[in-house]
């Protein structure tokens, strides 16, 4: 799938350099900027990898011009496991924190997302719009019907958010039906904040974007979090059923993406 636009090119990686440069970005946000870390992340090459990404379809949006190293041509990335594929794998890389029995056994078309990062000097322009447009093609082309993975609150002090937590719980769970639960061993609880006493402004500032655009389409959040040390991030897992988005939104990206 490739969809050309003036500037950008949005793509699938599909060399060794293009994988490279989708896990160069990731160093440059997850580890430079946001100080994550793990036992894959090579220092002395900037890149931030793990076992699971030579399995998933890595959605890339290159810049050419913005850099004569074609590693930093990367801005935008997107990583992504099917249903098909994941079984074939031994299973999601969302499987570590949560258990996904309740999507698996929906009978629905799953894909997990995950990996998501923009490059700093790209955010609040086209490049994330670009990314979502390529996503809903590919979503519409093969038939999805729920959407999922992780997504993360940096900094793994619990407390710093927990009115952010409070409020997706309170008000974006999930359906019991596709309600994924973090497993036992790592639940924490996001039920930190009575409803009442959330102060509803200040508690969505403090929810990153992409959690937030995924609540403007629809999107719930599963059952507990997940506190990531090793990466330094409190992660919650995302579930979008892609029959509950809007028709103004499923419009304003399923045109770009079809045009």
């Amino acid at each position: 799938m490739s969809l050309e636009q003036p500037r950008f090119r949005l793509k699938f990686a599909e060399t060794e350099a293009e994988l490279r440069a989708a896990q160069r970005l990731r160093y440059r946000v997850f580890v430079e900027e946001l100080g994550s870390d793990g036992e894959m992340v090579d220092h002395a090459a900037q890149l931030e990898a793990d076992r699971f990404d030579p399995a998933y379809r890595h959605l890339m949006l290159v810049d050419p011009a913005r850099s004569a190293d074609p590693l930093d041509t990367c801005v935008a990335v997107y990583r992504l496991l099917s249903q098909d594929k994941a079984e074939a794998l031994g299973g999601f890389y969302s499987e570590g924190e949560y258990d996904l029995t309740p999507l698996k056994r929906s009978g629905k078309r799953l894909l997990e997302l995950g990996r998501s990062c923009v490059a700093k000097d790209y955010r609040g322009g086209p490049a994330l719009f670009q990314m979502w447009a390529g996503l809903a093609r590919y979503v519409i082309e093969e038939r999805y019907d729920v959407l999922f993975g992780t997504a993360s609150f940096f900094g793994a002090d619990v407390a710093r958010h927990a009115e952010a937590l409070s409020l997706l719980h309170h008000r974006h769970l999930a359906p019991e039906a596709l309600r994924a639960r973090a497993l036992p061993q790592h639940f924490q609880r996001m039920d930190l904040v009575p409803e009442a006493e959330i102060d509803r402004r200040r508690a969505m500032l403090a929810i990153p974007p992409l959690i937030k655009a995924y609540l403007r389409l629809g999107g719930t959040v599963g059952e507990g979090a997940y506190v990531d040390r090793a990466f330094n991030t409190v992660d919650v897992l995302l579930i979008l059923d892609t029959a509950q988005i809007s028709p103004r939104q499923r419009a304003l990206y399923t045109q770009e993406a079809l045009a």
